[in-house]
This record gives C-alpha cells, sequence and structure tokens, in this order.
C-alpha cells in the first residue's frame, strides 16, 4: 500500500484519476495483491503521505474550477428542462384529454338533438303497418279529387268590365303611397286592400313599395316579383295607377304635413267609414297620404260589392310574377312532376308563357303518374315558440324556445308575466298548436296516401330539422323541396330574396294535384287555396286539418284503434271539404265563391 502511493505521488496526479488511465486498473490491482499483507501502519510515514496528498488536491481543484463550475450548471440546465419538457407533456396531454371529454360530450349532444322526437310512437308503428297493407291492397286514395261535384259548378268571373265613368280621374282626390310589410304574401293582401281604399277615396294609387323587414331581410320592391304595366294596365278601368307622385308633390314632407298614416291611426279590419272620416280629410287637404306599414286594415264585410270584386280581380288578375319568377317555376313544376303537361288555369295564370307543353297521353302513361302533394308545413322556430305550445322535446326544448321568445317576442313575454297562465296542454286542447311533421305524416297516412307518394314540402327550415323530419320520412320518403329540385345556379338569381323564393312555393303549392295545410291561419295556406279554389274549376282539393279536432282524436293515441283513427280524421277533412259560399266576414282571398268574385253555373 505504501508503494502504491509513492508511485501515485511521482505522477504528479490524483490516484482516483490516475485509475482511469490506460492499465490503471491491472496496476492497482496488482500492488494490493502483493503488498496487502506486509502492510505495517506508520503514522509519521502517513501523516506526511497525506499532507502531500490534500496540498495536491487542493491545486487541482483550483485548476478545474471552472470546469467543475461549467459541468454543474450544464446538469442544472438539463434537469430545468427535462423538469419544463415534463410538464409541457403532461399539460398537453391533459388538453387532449379534455379535449376528447368535451368532443365525446358533444358527439353525445349531437347524438342526442339527431334523435328523432316522437309523441306518438304508437301511432305511428300502425301507420307504418297500414301503409305495407295498402301497397298489397293497391287501393288508391279518394283524395286526389274533389269531393263535391258542385265546386266544378263555380267559374271565375271577377275580371268582368264594369261601366265606369270616364270623367272621374278629372274629380281625383289625390295621391296614396303605400308601403306594405310583412314577407310575400302580407304583402300581396297589402296591395290589393289599398287598390280597394283607393277606388273608395278616388284617389290615385303610386305604385306599392315595400318595406325592409328584419324578419324577412328582403330588400325585393314590387318590380322584382310582379309585373308593373301589367297590374297598371288590368287596373286602369277601375284605380289609376303611376309609377311615382307628380313633381311637385316629390318634395314634399308628408310626415312634417300630417299625412303619414300608421296602424296606430287605423284599427284593424277597419270599415269604409274609417277610411273616409280618418284619411279623407287628409287626402283632400294635402293631396298625398303615405300609409306606412300596411298590412290588413281593411275589414271584409260589410263592404260594397264593388269594391269586393275590385279585390278579387287585383289577387286573382292583376297580380303576376315577372318571367324570372315564372320560368324557374315552370322549371320546378316540370321537376316535380317528372316532364311536361299543361294541366289547367292554375298554370297558365301562375306561368304565363312559361307553361310546360301538353304532351300525348300515350306518353304520360309511358313516364307513370305525375301526381304531387304539395305540403305547407308551418313548422318553423318563430311558430312553435309564439304558440306556447310544448311539442315532446323536454326541457332543452323548453330553454331554447323560451329564449327565442325573449329575443324575438318581448311584448309577448311582458304580457305573459301579468296574465293567467294557460298550461301548453291547454293550448293544444284549443287548437292553437301548430301541426308537427309527425301528425301531419299521420293525417296523410288516416287519408290512405300511399308510401311511395310525391309529396312537395313548401316553406322555411323545419324547427329541429332532420330529428322531427324523421318520422315524417319514415311513412313517406319521397319527399322533395326547391332546394333538391333546382341546382344552385338556378336557384342562384334568389338568394337572400325570402320573398322571391316564397313565390316558387306558392306556384308549386297552387298548381299540385292535392294542396295540404296544417295551419289554416296562415297567409301562404290561404291564398293558394283561394287561388285553387278560383282557378281549380272544382278538381284542385285542399286538405284542411281543423286543429282542435285534430288534438282531440291524438289525445287517445294510447288506446285508439287505427280504424276509429282514420275514420275520423276523414270525416275532419270531409267536412273542411264541403262547397260553401264565402261567409260574412271570412277573407274573400281565401274563400272566392262569392258573387263578387266567381259566378255559379246553373
Amino acid at each position: 500500500m505504501k508503494d502504491y502511493q509513492i508511485r501515485s505521488s511521482e505522477t504528479g496526479s490524483d490516484p482516483f484519476i490516475g485509475r482511469r488511465g490506460s492499465g490503471g486498473d491491472w496496476y492497482s490491482k496488482t500492488v494490493l495483491k502483493n503488498d496487502f499483507h506486509g502492510f505495517k501502519y506508520d503514522s509519521s510515514k502517513y501523516g506526511t503521505y497525506k499532507g502531500n496528498y490534500v496540498g495536491k488536491r487542493h491545486v487541482w481543484l483550483r485548476k478545474h474550477l471552472k470546469s467543475i463550475a461549467l459541468m454543474i450548471a450544464l446538469m442544472g440546465f438539463l434537469f430545468l428542462f427535462d423538469s419544463l419538457m415534463v410538464s409541457f407533456f403532461d399539460s398537453t396531454n391533459l388538453q387532449n384529454s379534455e379535449i376528447n371529454v368535451q368532443q365525446e360530450n358533444k358527439n353525445a349532444s349531437n347524438q342526442k338533438e339527431n334523435s328523432p322526437v316522437r309523441m306518438y310512437d304508437r301511432l305511428l308503428n300502425l301507420a307504418s303497418t297500414a301503409l305495407i297493407e295498402k301497397e298489397f291492397k293497391q287501393e288508391p286514395s279518394n283524395y286526389w279529387e274533389e269531393p263535391y261535384q258542385q265546386a266544378s259548378a263555380w267559374k271565375p268571373c271577377s275580371d268582368k268590365k264594369l261601366h265606369t265613368n270616364p270623367e272621374r280621374y278629372k274629380n281625383n282626390n289625390g295621391y296614396i303611397l303605400i308601403s306594405a310589410n310583412g314577407g310575400l304574401n302580407q304583402q300581396r293582401v297589402a296591395i290589393c286592400n289599398v287598390v280597394a281604399v283607393a277606388s273608395l277615396l278616388n284617389a290615385t294609387l303610386v305604385l306599392p313599395r315595400f318595406l325592409y323587414s328584419n324578419v324577412w331581410k328582403d330588400p325585393s320592391q314590387f318590380g322584382d316579383i310582379y309585373q308593373e304595366k301589367y297590374f297598371m294596365d288590368i287596373m286602369k278601368d277601375e284605380v289609376k295607377i303611376v309609377k311615382e307622385l307628380p313633381p311637385d308633390l316629390q318634395s314634399v314632407d308628408i310626415e312634417a304635413i300630417g299625412s303619414l298614416i300608421t296602424d296606430a291611426d287605423l284599427v284593424k279590419e277597419a270599415k269604409p267609414i274609417d277610411y273616409i272620416r280618418t284619411v279623407l280629410p287628409l287626402l283632400l287637404r294635402n293631396r298625398v297620404v303615405h300609409f306606412l306599414g300596411y298590412g290588413n286594415r281593411l275589414g271584409f264585410d260589410p263592404l260594397p260589392s264593388t269594391l269586393q270584386r275590385l279585390r278579387c280581380k287585383c289577387n286573382f288578375h292583376a297580380l303576376k310574377f315577372v318571367p324570372k319568377i315564372q320560368k324557374v317555376g315552370s322549371l320546378l313544376v316540370r321537376r316535380i312532376r317528372k316532364y311536361n303537361a299543361a294541366r289547367s288555369m292554375l298554370d297558365k295564370q301562375l306561368l304565363g308563357k312559361f307553361v310546360p307543353d301538353l304532351r300525348p297521353k300515350e306518353h304520360d302513361i309511358e313516364r307513370g303518374s305525375s301526381k304531387y302533394l304539395a305540403l305547407h308545413l308551418r313548422f318553423e322556430i318563430d311558430m312553435v315558440a309564439y304558440s306556447l305550445c310544448e311539442f315532446g322535446g323536454g326541457g332543452t326544448e323548453r330553454r331554447e324556445l323560451q329564449a327565442y321568445r325573449e329575443l324575438h317576442f318581448p311584448l309577448l313575454v311582458e304580457r305573459l308575466k301579468t296574465s293567467k297562465p294557460v298550461s301548453p296542454t291547454e293550448w293544444r286542447k284549443l287548437g292553437k298548436c301548430p301541426l308537427t311533421p309527425e301528425e301531419a305524416a299521420l293525417v296523410l297516412a288516416a287519408l290512405g296516401f300511399k308510401r311511395g307518394t310525391y309529396i312537395y314540402l313548401a316553406g322555411s327550415e323545419v324547427y329541429g330539422g332532420e330529428s322531427r323530419m324523421r318520422s315524417f320520412t319514415s311513412l313517406y320518403p319521397n319527399l322533395v323541396t326547391k332546394e333538391t329540385l333546382l341546382k344552385p345556379t338556378e336557384l342562384a338569381p334568389f338568394q337572400n330574396f325570402s320573398s322571391q323564393l316564397a313565390a316558387l312555393d306558392f306556384i308549386a303549392c297552387a298548381t299540385a294535384d292535392v294542396f295540404a295545410m296544417t295551419d289554416s291561419g296562415s297567409q301562404l295556406s290561404s291564398l293558394v287555396s283561394g287561388f285553387r279554389t278560383y282557378y281549380g274549376d272544382g278538381h284542385a282539393p285542399t286538405l284542411r286539418p281543423n286543429k282542435k279536432r285534430l288534438a282531440a282524436i291524438l289525445s287517445e293515441n294510447s288506446t285508439i284503434e287505427w280504424s276509429s283513427f282514420e275514420d275520423r280524421v276523414r270525416k275532419m277533412i270531409e267536412e273542411g271539404q264541403r262547397v260553401r259560399v264565402r261567409g260574412f266576414g271570412r277573407s274573400i282571398y281565401r274563400q272566392p265563391r262569392c258573387p263578387e268574385c266567381m259566378c255559379k253555373s246553373q
């Protein structure tokens, strides 16, 4: 051991470093092996050697201090970097886990939203079975035709010319401006109402303008939808219509002179005397009045027969869609029918020169049946929310509809706070709830329409989307819309023009073999059914469910037999198809069977 220490010191290096040199391991093992047994402890010698060793070690430490410090700093940096990387990857994994959980929750939510919403599972199963049985029996539905022959006795005649005084324009009382509100059908009613008012007040009508609505978001004006010159020419014998005010009145501040008339100035369903008392004095004094936001502000009765006839002439004869709409409307109808076929006066009146060519009957037989049913399913979110009804969607549906009401119908929400609450069940019993797609499908099934019936769906986006429509398409899969029948390039000119798109729906519904509505209060449904009555020649059936009666029938959904359901639904529909003369106060646009609009043959 003594020799080992001396030899180590002679090298001038640390023995521990020396051991790392070449052969160091073999050298140390040899010395230890030879001298271990002869080792004697000598304190003096050991102390000398120890001093030499410690001194040289201090020299070595001073010499390599920077290297050691650098090594320690490097190891610290590596340790810190390692910690940071571990933290980063742990955080990333945690975020990925959270994202995965959120995605799973979102997928679960979407799956829940896309799951079909059904209120009448039992009846749907019965309907499905009944439709399968009808396929084997080959029994056609009786509702493709009008059930009552008296319907064909009524013919259009509101366009017949009357003897008028040519001097009446010389004594004209002034000019009427109108800014109509609402969508296509509300505006149509407003136009024909103001035509009657202009005649009543012996005034010149300036071509109507349409207000821009935040709901409809359509900047279309009269000339974008209807043929201006045609309208003016058809009405010229009864009402003078001009495109604009004379120059001396164009700069007049109508509001400042007190000639601006709003809904607050006229009661709903106002009578002629209301116009004579309220409007005529302003017209005589200022030579001009402006009906702002004009709509349903003229009652149907009592009203002179001449004014009623003017309304009919305006609605059924004077308002023709522009060629742009007629052309695409004709294309839409041809694709629904699957081939060209001129069918009736409805086609000619709505499509003008774009009426499809008449093909030979042999060709029709080869191509198969062209019959289709048009359905106006009034189940948009605004209608659903405003009804205060419930439609089987549970808490999610209730919260969603309440949020929509608070945003879009704040006055309704405030009124509900102070009024006596009515339960959704009670609203349904009263017939106040719009029909769901599921209920509409059950009605069609009860009427015997086969599963393969070709159905055109009119209207805006259905509340609930696919989850709501799945119960309908499970019974009637052949469902088409203007969006599925027309190419994007064909629809492009109508995008962002909701009234022009609604005109295409109007054409498709009015020319259908059968038109089915789900809400008789809808303006589209009312006007379409009136058109079909006026021009249908008794061969344009319309199906009008009575929502109150249907609610009573559906309330027995857990026990009623299918045969009983069929029988009661059919009686309800047939009651609505009876041929009736327009009743007092009823809309002449919806029920034109009256002497002022139509002539009854003997």
